[in-house]
């Protein structure tokens, strides 16, 4: 509350300034400016469609003045459109326009150096399809032997985790209201489901963590009964065990007492005032069999829901151990969701941000190819989320291997996030990532809703062009050949031979391990369905 008065300095201080210079000041022209510059400030505190100019009126409108001139100062003074980072401002502007219905058209021909290293593109056809709709679904935890399953049809597109806490609770109304809106999934984070989730009745998948919140004991251990009173509400189409997260894979988390307010105690199953602790491990299983044993339980309690587990990838035997257990005892989750060390909406010591954990493009193609070699693919459908904005984002890790694709701060542009990197200090601008009342009431749910919807529906109408560009008639038809990557200035390859993909069962015979790319050779042998260590 103490901060109020300096984001409403400059407006306090026009009124004044009007106020008084109507007594005191001979002149006209002050009196019409603080006059005009009064009332404007009156109309962004009442007005609904962006949250910064109600958290700071009149001062809102410098930031939007400059930005409005930024592509002059940028060209001849400063960095490109696409130089900033984490998102740069072409990646940003892309979703304020689709969540706002503008033209997301562009002249003046690409932006981008097609020279460069890195550069990427998919092959079009020269007899484009037809493709009638835009909405691309896929079933999740189909079994036609289980008459226990209940299978979801999820969008291919759909909003990643975030916990109530690290998003103000209009943020969690605005996106579930938008998913709902929409037709696509809405992942809780390891936050558990606030009252925020359920109003609006959007589609919810469940994500479970190593603090257990909303299925926990009072020493932090998995409750049975809490689980099942949560997972048996029809609102939760899925379950989602959370390994680790690409922001800071291998750290746990604490949230201090002071900030554990009673919405969050009573939604997490804390104690008001206390420390909330996110162990780095479980403790509900210490193998990858108990591990399993674990999700089938999940599933069990559930009542036949799709279970499965998010992880950013590490160590690659402790993936290849999973699997191995998944052989060995027949349990397979219905769903993996990997997470690249791109993401991440949490915030998180310097060096894990930058220094742990796989980068999504490889951690997906690793899990893709395990599974694959396996002969455990066509039984488990895989998610994936980092740093995706636009259709060909969501186009690229589909040829990789994904069926669908996740969305955080994608999501949180659509609500007006401005990037301002302020998450972790209780004091973003825009509503968004904060639990101060005054700040998140500039969030107004209702208005964000349609934007939320807004932009998947036209990233997901801009996928149908681009998959009919290639002469195909849905996303899953995406293969690593569709994709193109430039090596060097004068030389190019297909994702398909720039990377290793591998046939059916090719892990489950001996003789063909040493052909394998080396991660596959040398760690394949050594991972133990019993263990996550590796053997020597």
């Amino acid at each position: 509350m103490h901060l109020v008065p300096f984001r409403y300095l400059t407006f306090i201080a026009t009124a004044a300034i009007f106020v008084l210079s109507l007594f005191y000041y001979d002149h006209y022209w002050l009196p019409l400016l603080a006059g005009a510059l009064t009332l404007l400030g009156i109309s962004d505190l009442l007005q609904t469609k962006r949250a910064l100019r109600r958290n700071y009126p009149i001062l809102a409108h410098f930031r939007f003045f400059f930005e409005s001139i930024r592509p002059e100062i940028r060209q001849y003074f400063l960095e490109s459109d696409t130089e900033a980072t984490p998102f740069s401002r072409s990646q940003r502007s892309i979703v304020y326009q689709r969540a706002k219905e503008q033209t997301d058209k562009r002249p003046f021909g690409t932006q981008l150096d097609v020279y460069e290293a890195g550069y990427e593109w998919i092959n079009h056809s020269i007899a484009p399809a037809k493709v009638t709709g835009h909405d691309f679904r896929i079933d999740i935890g189909k079994h036609p032997d289980c008459p226990r399953a209940k299978p979801y049809s999820a969008s291919v597109f759909n909003i990643s985790a975030m916990s109530f806490g690290a998003l103000s609770a209009n943020a969690i109304l605005a996106l579930n209201g938008g998913a709902r809106s929409g037709g696509f999934m809405h992942d809780t984070g390891e936050g558990s489901i606030s009252p925020y989730h359920r109003e609006n009745g959007g589609d919810l998948v469940w994500e479970i963590g190593s603090g257990y919140f909303g299925c926990r004991n009072q020493d932090g251990t998995f409750s049975e009964e809490r689980f099942i009173a949560n997972a048996s509400s029809e609102q939760v189409k899925m379950i989602e065990l959370k390994m680790s997260q690409g922001a800071k894979p291998g750290h746990g988390g604490v949230l201090p007492g002071p900030k554990v307010t009673i919405e969050i105690a009573t939604t997490r199953g804390v104690m008001v005032g206390e420390d909330c602790v996110s162990p780095a491990a479980h403790s509900a299983f210490s193998t990858p069999l108990e591990m399993l044993h674990f999700i089938d339980r999940l599933r069990t309690l559930s009542g036949g829901k799709p279970t499965g587990f998010k992880l950013a990838i590490g160590h690659p035997w402790e993936f290849f151990a999973i699997v191995k257990a998944m052989l060995e005892t027949g349990i397979t989750p219905d769903f993996i969701v990997v997470d690249g060390s791109e993401g991440g909406t949490g915030a998180a010591p310097v060096e894990f941000t930058d220094h742990v954990g796989t980068p999504l493009q490889e951690a997906l193609v690793l899990v893709h190819n395990t599974l694959v070699g396996a002969n455990l693919r066509d039984r488990i459908k895989i998610g994936c989320s980092g740093k995706i904005i636009t259709a060909f984002d969501i186009a690229r890790l589909l040829a990789l291997g994904a069926d669908w694709c996740n969305s955080a701060r994608g999501f949180m542009f659509a609500l007006g996030c401005i990037q301002s990197q302020s998450c972790h200090t209780d004091r973003c601008p825009t509503g968004v990532a904060t639990q101060d009342p005054q700040r998140q009431r500039a969030l107004v749910v209702d208005d964000k809703i349609s934007r939320v919807a807004h932009f998947h529906e036209n990233t997901m109408k801009a996928l149908a062009e681009l998959i009919a560009a290639a002469g195909l008639s849905h996303p899953q038809e995406l293969r690593p050949h569709h994709l193109v990557r430039r090596i060097s200035p004068n030389q190019v390859k297909l994702a398909s031979a720039l990377l290793p993909f591998l046939e059916a069962g090719q892990l489950l015979d001996p003789s063909q391990l040493p052909q394998l790319p080396p991660v596959f050779g040398l760690y394949w042998p050594k991972a133990q369905a019993a263990s996550f260590q590796s053997l020597a």
